[in-house]
């Protein structure tokens, strides 16, 4: 299977974070690629990754970094296909890679998850690529049942066991 979604991250740190984002889209089976790929430290990768990832095969790029954060925004000057960055919470919780991820000039679009928000961001990838294929629109609509259903039987366990025996449970007490 060829990879259609492009994970990159400014640093290895991050893998233990963007691993959410691998997993979300193995579970829908979606083939990706996971690099590591510096804005400031090897900004010719990320250009000649950015500039090939369409005839690679890829539909969607996932960009994470913290810090600066300019990893999300460097690689959409570079590219036409769609960018989702997540910003990566450092030094000051996450808002400075927050705000350098959303402030993108007019003409370079990125759309931002939370911050730490990788499963987010493999869901919005999901949802991309989903517009075009009725098989995985269909596999996202019951995904998004199952989050209801979990809603539903956590408030049905809250009622019957009430508020402390719930908080006990759930804290394993």
């Amino acid at each position: 299977m060829k990879n259609i979604v492009g994970i990159i991250m400014g640093s290895d740190s991050d893998l233990p974070i963007m691993n959410d984002t691998v997993k979300i889209l193995e579970e829908f089976g979606i083939a990706n690629e996971v690099k590591v790929l510096s804005a400031h430290r090897a900004p010719d990768l990320v250009s000649e990754y950015a500039k090939s990832a369409r005839n690679n095969g890829l539909k969607v790029i996932v960009a994470a970094a913290g810090g600066a954060a300019h990893l999300a925004g460097v690689t959409a000057a570079h590219t036409t296909l769609p960018v989702i960055g997540v910003p990566i919470k450092g030094n000051v919780e996450g808002l400075d890679a927050l705000l350098a991820t959303v402030q993108m000039p007019p003409g370079i679009p990125v759309a931002t998850v939370a911050v730490n928000g990788a499963k987010n961001a493999g869901l919005l990838a999901i949802e991309i690529l989903a517009v075009e294929d009725m098989e995985l629109s269909k596999k996202l609509e019951e995904y998004k049942k199952s989050l209801q259903i979990q809603v539903e039987d956590k408030n049905k366990k809250l009622e019957e066991l009430g508020v402390e025996k719930y908080l006990a449970e759930k804290m394993g007490k």
